[in-house]
């Protein structure tokens, strides 16, 4: 790995030479000295490393060849990948992973792989509380009387042997799964939908969910663990995988099995209508240029190739027809099943809803019966209240009539002060224009302009 290459990371793009000094050094004994310094330093790292491995820079450590895109292989080789020009080699790296492990941010591979227990389960209560309790205090003690020995006290080589091996990189799985999650999201429409061999999960989803990369086996491997153990989105039984769409779904039935076969089957059948289909066109050329180039044998004897690719094209195609209609057929049964399913837990929830005693005829009567009865008494209470609300008014002494006439006479006196308002308006207007009417004289209208002009 060279520093062109990593000076394209982000980390090493928004890091000064001097930062990274401070970086590249042994900073192990400030965990206790200066804590948020070497925690800063272990983030830095952590970020590194991130980048590093899900970019397939570690080198060909996979198992098919490849390079792991989820999996630290921590060995003193990679302190010589990460060698950068004019620094150096890290060498606070084997204490950044031993940081790591200790928070769970990687995990051993063997562990994770036969583990069936979630990495998210902090385990026991109790035990975690004597742990801590009990045994920290204990080690700590055991520590001051030389019995063991602290950490601030294993050189960088030692670190190294206590760490080496292969560890998940539980960020980068995560975003995986989140990507596949993502991806999945709408599919599944049909049971073959949700089976996959392993070879055919791959292919499907290993150059998906990181960008630019492939996945190779044993990274499948994890991210197939972890979908299964901590996001219950699929189970798997040998070669099998098949994504969860329900509750029930929890297992991988014989159906399955057929099902799988059967589209499976049709996928082969599909790869060799291509590569017969490609024979074919390969042939037509051939037989093109024998005859433009006058050799006739030749020619012929590309053209019974063909003949015979022909026949053969026919045969698969319609043994793909077969097996396309019987894999529809399967999974239309396969569906109807669910469907009826589905009618039988339905039924069920109704009769348990109408066998409720509040939905019985005889109960039923008897609340209806009450609600007449209840309407009927709130009835005579509202005529009561306006009877009683009535007589009231009388016993009070007033009378309709007059309250009638005293509402005339205001009505009366508002219109009146609405037509003086008028006129007062109106004498106003002729007052800005220099007209002024005789004393006395009645204002009835508005004087139009033209007559203002001629009286002026």
């Amino acid at each position: 790995m060279s520093s062109p290459a990593l000076s394209a990371l982000p980390n090493y793009a928004s890091t000064s030479k001097s930062r990274l000094h401070s970086l590249y050094s042994d900073f192990h004994r400030q965990k206790h000295s200066n804590p948020s310094s070497f925690h800063a330093y272990v983030d830095w790292w952590q970020g590194t490393l991130k980048d590093v491995i899900s970019r397939g820079w570690q080198g060909s450590d996979g198992l098919d060849g490849t390079s792991n895109k989820l999996i630290l292989g921590a060995r003193r080789t990679l302190v010589d990948k990460l060698r950068y020009e004019g620094v150096g080699k890290p060498l606070g790296l084997g204490i950044t992973i031993a940081e790591m492990q200790r928070s769970n941010d990687i995990i051993l591979l063997s562990q994770f792989l036969t583990s069936q227990q979630s990495v998210y389960n902090p385990g026991w209560l109790p035990y975690r509380i004597v742990s801590f309790v009990v045994g920290k205090p204990l080690w700590w003690a055991m520590e001051q009387l030389d019995i063991v020995r602290s950490e601030d006290s294993y050189t960088e080589a030692e670190t190294w042997k206590k760490i080496e091996g292969d560890y998940v990189m539980l960020g980068l799985v995560v975003q995986a799964a989140d990507t596949l999650e993502t991806l999945r999201d709408g599919t599944g429409l049909s049971p073959a939908d949700n089976l996959y061999t392993f070879e055919d999960f791959r292919k499907e989803f290993g150059a998906k969910v990181l960008p630019g990369v492939v996945l190779s086996d044993i990274d499948t491997k994890v991210l197939i663990k972890f979908l299964e153990r901590e996001r219950r989105m699929v189970v798997q039984n040998g070669d099998v995988i098949k994504f969860v769409t329900a509750s029930h779904d929890q297992e991988i039935t014989a159906v399955d099995r057929g099902i799988l076969q059967l589209k499976t089957a049709v996928r082969n059948l599909r790869e060799q209508v291509d590569n017969i289909q490609n024979k074919i066109d390969q042939t037509t050329s051939n037989i093109s240029n024998a005859l433009r180039q006058q050799r006739k044998s030749i020619a012929l004897a590309e053209l019974r190739f063909k003949k015979h690719l022909d026949d053969l094209l026919s045969k698969r195609l319609g043994s793909l027809h077969n097996l396309e209609s019987t894999l529809i057929s399967v999974e239309t049964a396969a569906g109807d099943v669910e469907i009826m399913k589905t009618y039988e837990s339905s039924t069920a929830t109704l009769k348990a809803i109408l066998s409720h005693p509040s939905l019985q005829r005889d109960k039923i009567e008897e609340t209806m019966d009450a609600l007449a009865t209840s309407t009927a008494d709130a009835r005579e209470i509202d005529d009561a209240i306006r009877m009683s609300g009535d007589m009231a008014a009388i016993e009070a002494g007033v009378d309709d009539m007059e309250l009638e006439a005293e509402l005339n006479a205001l009505v009366e006196e508002a219109e009146k002060e609405k037509a003086e308002a008028a006129e007062q308006a109106i004498v106003e207007k002729f007052h800005g224009i220099g007209v002024h009417a005789p004393k006395g004289a009645p204002i009835q209208a508005e004087v139009a302009p033209g007559r203002v002009e001629e009286a002026a």
